[in-house]
């Protein structure tokens, strides 16, 4: 029995090896290495903490945080049991070299054993390290678009007027304002609205950098939409002119309308805008009258100019001419007699004809004015009681002829006296 089993070694032993051959070759058969590739695999960068607990930042370059193909080499039974999911890409940076690369390590979750081979088509992430830098800016609304016609924008606020932005030092220290923007394109009403906030160069070009972080990235922002009217202006002169001087009664303006803004409700009862008594005071003048005048001072409340462009300085001119003087001719028929007792009668001996009354007053007045227009008067009761007289008596006495005349801004020179006979009626 022995024998039999150490006989023909080497005939066993040729056997054996042929069966694990054919073993091999079946397995393999059954089970061949193959290649599996997945696309987009994200890199975790791990220890991230030993950078920024330096008071550092960092900015992933080229996006080598993402290997584009991942090829892998398993058995064909290790293949099919995997998927994108189940590649892990780490990047530890505590492997960071001194040119801020770290080496990527690929690995698999499962079955990680059995793999032949993992590789992608980068092996580094790249880094930018710099140091942080934190600022505080105001925070500006501004507005793009235009309004309905007839309205303009008043006051736009917001409910936060700072932001505070950090990142890499070269990136912070380009950003030269923060803005937060409204459309208010169309609007004839308030907009409350929020709005995204952006940062900007001094060029006025938006700086859109992934790296800089923002305390807050909106703002609550109020935008006034306010009426827009335009409105005649008014002034009341106050004082006389020097003697032999008067007011034209002629007002001249820088400008004569200016445009006003307000809610709708207020504007609806705003019609001029008045400069009152005592700003143009033309008291002793012997020439025009200029006065400057600041409109801001006589807005009504809630309203505002609405030209951006005028300031609200204008110049009042109240217009002073010297007077000059005219006669008239008035028939001494067309005389009129008042406080002459009913017993007796007044006849004009002198002049004749006519009665010369002098006028003085402005040219342009002046020259409209006729005969007709005056009325002569004598006064009886009123000479009277100058003369100190206290009943009529007869006889022939020079009395003054008064005169009212339809433009008020002419007026007798001095005293016209015209020879009256007074006698008792029979």
């Amino acid at each position: 029995m022995k024998n039999k089993i150490t006989k023909n070694w080497g005939l066993k032993i040729a056997s054996f090896l042929c069966a694990a051959g054919l073993w091999l070759v079946v397995t393999n058969i059954n089970d061949p290495v193959v290649s599996f590739r997945v696309s987009d695999v994200p890199v975790t960068i791990r220890n991230a903490g030993l950078i920024t607990d330096k008071g550092q930042v960092y900015e992933v370059l080229d996006g080598t945080d993402m290997i584009d193909v991942v090829t892998i080499s398993a058995p064909r039974s290790v293949i099919d049991a995997l998927d994108k999911s189940n590649v892990v890409a780490v990047a530890d940076v505590n492997d960071l070299t001194s040119v801020d690369t770290i080496p990527i390590k690929l690995s698999i979750n499962k079955y990680n054993d059995k793999l032949d081979t993992i590789k992608g088509n980068i092996d580094s992430v790249k880094l930018s390290i710099e140091e942080k830098k934190t600022r505080s800016l105001p925070l500006r609304p501004s507005t793009i678009g235009e309004v309905r016609d007839g309205y303009m924008i008043g006051n736009v606020k917001t409910d936060q007027n700072l932001i505070r932005i950090s990142g890499p030092q070269s990136a912070v220290s380009q950003v030269s304002k923060a803005q937060a923007e409204v459309d208010i394109s169309g609007f004839g009403s308030n907009i409350d609205t929020d709005a995204d906030i952006r940062l900007y160069d001094e060029e006025g070009k938006e700086i859109k950098a992934a790296n800089i972080e923002k305390s807050i990235s909106k703002v609550r922002v109020n935008v006034e939409i306010l009426q827009v009217k335009e409105v005649p202006l008014m002034c009341t002169v106050t004082g006389m002119a020097s003697e032999g001087h008067q007011f034209t009664g002629e007002i001249g303006y820088t400008r004569n309308t200016i445009q006003i803004a307000g809610r709708s409700q207020t504007l609806e009862h705003v019609n001029v805008i008045e400069i009152p008594e005592g700003v143009v005071d033309i008291t002793g003048a012997e020439e025009n009258v200029t006065v400057p005048v600041d409109l801001h001072d006589y807005l009504p409340e809630d309203v505002i100019l609405a030209d951006k462009e005028f300031n609200g300085q204008i110049e009042v001119t109240a217009h002073v001419e010297q007077e000059t003087q005219r006669s008239v001719r008035v028939p001494v028929n067309n005389i009129v007699f008042t406080g002459l007792p009913e017993e007796y009668e007044a006849v004009i001996t002198e002049p004749e004809n006519e009665c010369s009354i002098m006028l003085v007053g402005l040219a342009s007045n002046l020259e409209t004015v006729t005969a007709a227009d005056v009325t002569a008067v004598i006064d009886l009761e009123s000479w009277m009681e100058d003369e100190g007289m206290t009943e009529v008596i007869e006889g022939s006495y020079w009395i003054p002829v008064k005169t009212i005349i339809a433009n008020d801004t002419v007026r007798q020179r001095d005293d016209t006296e015209v020879r009256v006979h007074i006698i008792a009626k029979n």
